[in-house]
């Protein structure tokens, strides 16, 4: 079967998804194809933190409703060292700005709503795209498979939100493409659990048996992880261990975490990725697609929207008055974030993990740089904007 649309999306994660949402609101005319069944993309477990930037865009989009209701909205950070607490006061250190706690997989279940509400043929489940082909012409088409059968659709551009491991960035010819990346020598465990948050701010803490993270998913549900090798599997750590690693680590003269039911356990490997450029002919990626960052600073999915929102402008542009310039910039635009977003990822991965291989001097360096944000506003306001995404 063929179809025809103006932008052909592949991937329903959120930049896919808010991508698509910007468009129709536009008038803009789009497939969003997504390999995975509804089910498993509303409940994979993601970050949950929004930079106000995101918030905002989300709301350009009328995807607001709920996480005005249901998110946490927080004016400050607590940075642990060694049990030694620093608050960074966001508002007051970035003129007002604040993070948004609301979890990835609630921002894609309320676009996939309000996408299937405005049509049933909005996003195709279970529709895996096989090829790309056509992106030097002005007719890219995607050739996909779906329920046994294939189909190809016709479009004026692609935009390829399909992930690390889709079938977009794989496109773009070799010979083209620069990647760099970075394996970081630890993973994260994340539990979640049925117990309401020990703290009302989140908690990134330092300690000599590794990251701990003190975060939440709503009044009643803990999100917490703690810094584990990457030869770990879940059965290394039953709950017993995991609550007594993460007491130590969090732990703190005059606080209490509390301990509860954990309902469900990953491991996250740690890595940094870029591939540039992030377009080719009239394919643009956008997201894991073209990037990863380590989990620390929560940018994940913050610099997936500001992808997203950088596309979208460049499309509107050309579908207004067909002016191609921001679209010709796409890459550059992007990349100015994107590395320092990466900067700032590293920065905070490094200074609060245990590197197994790191030096005595090393050790030194991560106690100055905490020191450094304790003592000196200049340093404590440089991160807090970069924190709420201000400073990229």
């Amino acid at each position: 079967m063929h179809h025809h649309t103006q932008v052909g999306i592949i991937g329903a994660g959120p930049a896919g998804l808010l991508l698509s949402q910007l468009l129709t609101k536009k008038g803009i005319r789009s497939v969003l194809l997504e390999n995975r069944p509804r089910a498993r993309v509303e409940n994979r477990q993601r970050a949950g933190l929004l930079e106000q930037g995101t918030v905002d865009r989300l709301r350009q989009a009328g995807a607001t409703d709920r996480l005005d209701r249901e998110g946490l909205v927080h004016d400050g950070v607590i940075l642990s060292f060694n049990g030694q607490r620093h608050r960074l006061d966001l508002a007051d250190l970035t003129g007002g700005s604040r993070v948004t706690i609301y979890a990835q997989t609630e921002v894609v279940k309320d676009l996939i709503q309000l996408r299937l509400s405005e049509s049933e043929e909005a996003i195709r489940f279970e529709a895996e795209a096989t090829a790309i082909t056509g992106l030097d012409t002005d007719r890219p088409t995607i050739e996909y498979t779906q329920h046994g059968e294939s189909h190809t659709i016709t479009c004026d551009f692609v935009a390829g939100c399909d992930g690390f491991h889709g079938i977009s960035r794989q496109t773009i010819p070799a010979h083209l493409t620069t990647t760099y990346d970075k394996i970081y020598p630890y993973c994260w465990l994340g539990i979640l659990a049925k117990i309401p948050p020990s703290t009302q701010e989140l908690i990134y803490a330092y300690h000599a048996n590794g990251f701990a993270l003190h975060s939440m998913r709503s009044p009643e549900v803990s999100r917490l992880y703690v810094q584990c090798a990457p030869t770990d599997t879940l059965d290394d750590w039953p709950d017993e261990r995991i609550w007594a690693e993460l007491q130590l680590r969090l732990g703190t003269q005059g606080w209490t975490l509390t301990e509860g039911p954990i309902f469900e356990k990953t491991i996250t490997p740690m890595r940094s990725f870029v591939s540039e450029p992030m377009q080719f002919g009239r394919l643009f990626l956008a997201g894991d697609s073209a990037h990863i960052v380590p989990p620390t600073g929560a940018k994940g999915l913050n610099m997936a929207v500001a992808d997203t929102g950088v596309l979208f402008e460049g499309l509107s542009a050309w579908y207004d008055s067909g002016d191609r310039t921001q679209l010709d910039a796409y890459t550059d635009a992007c990349m100015r974030r994107v590395w320092r977003v990466q900067e700032f990822s590293n920065f905070m991965t490094e200074m609060l993990h245990q590197n197994p291989d790191k030096l005595p001097f090393d050790a030194h360096l991560q106690a100055a740089r905490f020191n450094a944000l304790v003592d000196n506003r200049t340093a404590s306001q440089l991160v807090a904007k970069r924190y709420v995404g201000l400073a990229h």
